[in-house]
């Protein structure tokens, strides 16, 4: 199969996955926040806050190890050492789980009182413990497939258990359920996760050996130095890209403001990751894969993802922020009104970030892990420091303003460090020409989202912008002449050239790109 078809088939299998886990995975955030309300939502919020960050400092740098060195293997014949290799950064993950195990403890002990003052802190600290260890191991399997770039897998599981989770969370809120239930929910669905991943992730593996080879030291070390430096990376980053501000809300505001930045960075995050986040999550396998062939392929590769996540995230932006009081008025009704700038805010700066998914993939194929990491950590000191001073003097306005411009300053230093280690430039006209596409669709639906209540102004807004954003793209020269040559192919094949407009204006916009293909 070409790299184009392999690229097309594995963005098919992610796009199912990550469709149904944040489609339906929204339907259940908005049922529990609607049913609890802004204060009750903020306490369940920082409960499952804590149970990601034991996750992210469970599985650290071996998750993405698991990615990278899977991936090594493959390409370099030795499927053999796959199974060594995943019993050795098992044992890893094991290691890091016990450290966060009693950590938490600690922790949640001395301070469990402040934090989370009306629950049964035995209950509470089992359901930390469980759901921490299952979720893990669930990340495990699916970077697993993800080295073998099976998205088939990811796809899989998430279309069998999440409309469970959902099934489950709409009968707890049927019967009138208090936050608990909730919970109990959230535990149930962590155990199907990791279930579903691991009869996933068998089929992927080698036959088992007798006497399996053993990891040459040379593997083991840069294993070794990998984990470090990326297990920082990660747990401390999992902090500058993550809603910390939840936190820092139920201590310094209130458990009401935590529930609405909850919801808008909820809904912010699943909308950029709805299409970028599908082309995004096959980076980092095909930029290992790529500076195993060379330098030059792999800046090359730099360069044109993060124009393509440019084009697809442009809409988003667009829609997201034009009708941001409608989309929250309309899935979680009046009480979250405040939500609505927030989600604004939010949405602009994810999507930023997830421009420079290229540029993390690329420094970590490239074993620029130690870079990595000191970006990762200035933008944490920056985001706790903007934190503490913006939410105790100003609220939930103060955490929309410390998240959005430390996430945003945050993505754009990765990328600068990994043009910068690559010799890659962006096509900055392009760029600029991809803003202006999503500008004049914004600009278009404005009147919609001004005049028209909730559901009319979103029916007829998201397929205005969708149309204006395509053919600005087009007429603006967005698109490369690869693309357009296999868009006018698409076209033939599967509508036989009808709309003839589309294939006019497809014929048009290749005569006149000059872009030079990936």
């Amino acid at each position: 199969m070409s790299t184009r078809g392999a690229a097309l088939r594995n963005t098919l299998f992610s796009s199912v996955g990550i469709y149904t886990e944040y489609f339906l995975g929204m339907l259940t955030s908005i049922v529990i926040a609607r049913h609890l309300g802004p204060g009750d939502f903020g306490a369940y919020s920082l409960v499952i806050w804590l149970v990601a960050v034991g996750v992210a400092a469970t599985n650290s740098g071996a998750a993405s190890a698991v990615i990278k060195y899977v991936a090594e293997l493959r390409g370099a014949a030795r499927l053999d050492l796959v199974r060594p290799l995943l019993a050795w950064l098992r044992r890893a993950q094991l290691a890091f789980l016990a450290v966060v195990m009693v950590a938490g403890a600690i922790l949640f002990v001395r301070y469990g009182d402040r934090v989370m003052p009306d629950f049964d802190h035995g209950v509470l600290l089992a359901i930390l413990v469980a759901t921490t260890w299952l979720r893990s191991s669930y990340m495990f399997n699916i970077s697993v497939a993800k080295g073998f770039e099976d998205f088939r897998a990811t796809a899989v599981v998430a279309a069998t258990v999440a409309p469970l989770n959902l099934a489950l969370v709409v009968a707890a809120w049927w019967l009138g359920g208090p936050m608990e239930w909730f919970l109990a929910v959230f535990t149930l669905s962590s155990l199907a996760f990791w279930w579903a991943s691991r009869r996933q992730v068998q089929r992927l593996l080698p036959p088992p050996q007798a006497q399996p080879p053993a990891l040459d030291d040379d593997l083991r070390a840069r294993m070794r130095s990998y984990i470090a430096l990326v297990a920082v990376s990660v747990t401390v980053g999992f902090v500058t890209a993550s809603e910390v501000e939840v936190l820092f809300l139920t201590l310094y505001d209130s458990a009401a403001s935590a529930g609405q930045f909850k919801v808008a960075f909820q809904l912010a995050t699943g909308a950029a990751l709805l299409v970028p986040g599908v082309f995004g999550a096959l980076l980092l396998p095909m930029m290992a894969n790529a500076l195993s062939q060379g330098r030059e392929l792999a800046g090359r590769r730099l360069s044109a993802s993060t124009s393509y996540l440019a084009l697809l995230a442009a809409p988003v932006v667009a829609f997201g922020m034009v009708m941001s009081p409608a989309i929250i008025g309309l899935l979680y009704g009046r009480p979250y009104a405040p939500a609505a700038p927030v989600f604004a805010a939010c949405l602009l700066a994810v999507s930023v970030s997830t421009l420079s998914q290229g540029a993390s993939s690329y420094l970590l194929g490239a074993d620029r892990q130690r870079s990595l990491m000191n970006v990762i950590l200035a933008g944490a000191v920056l985001k706790v420091g903007l934190d503490v001073v913006l939410i105790s003097r100003y609220g939930l306005a103060g955490a929309t303003v410390a998240f959005a411009l430390t996430t945003i300053v945050v993505a754009l230093a990765l990328i600068v460090l990994a043009l910068s280690a690559s010799g890659a430039r962006l096509d900055l006209a392009r760029l600029g020409r991809i803003v202006l596409a999503g500008a004049l669709a914004a600009l278009v639906a404005w009147p919609l989202a001004r005049h028209l209540s909730p559901l009319p102004a979103l029916l007829l807004g998201g397929p205005l912008v969708a149309l204006v954003y395509a053919g600005a793209t087009l007429l603006l020269r967005c698109w490369t002449a690869a693309d357009i040559a296999w868009m006018g192919q698409m076209h033939q094949r599967l509508a036989g050239g009808r709309p003839r407009a589309l294939g006019r204006l497809l014929a048009r916009a290749g005569r006149h790109d000059r872009n030079v293909p990936p």
